[in-house]
């Protein structure tokens, strides 16, 4: 257990941040998940899911949640799913 003050508040501080790091991971897997499901069945609203996914993506590289090449590969995947509709 922690000694110091500081040391109890930043146990504190890095419990909020991993709970709010790890619902906004939950949301990407969702949104991810929906638009690949989307892009797969050939939907017609695949184009908005993989749009809202990416912009969730890039929120989420913003907040530093996740690494922007994480991102940029799960981006690249999605991409690449919904251009062999077309």
């Amino acid at each position: 257990m922690a000694n110091t003050k500081s040391a109890i508040k930043r146990i504190k501080q890095s419990e909020k941040r991993r709970q709010r790091n790890r619902a906004t991971r939950s949301t990407i897997r969702s949104a991810v998940k929906a638009a690949q499901a989307a892009a797969d069945a050939k939907l017609p609203e695949s184009t908005r899911a993989v749009n809202e996914a990416i912009r969730t993506l890039d929120r989420a590289v913003s907040r530093g949640v996740m690494h922007r090449n994480t991102v940029a590969r799960k981006k690249s995947a999605l991409a690449r799913k919904l251009n062999t509709l077309a």
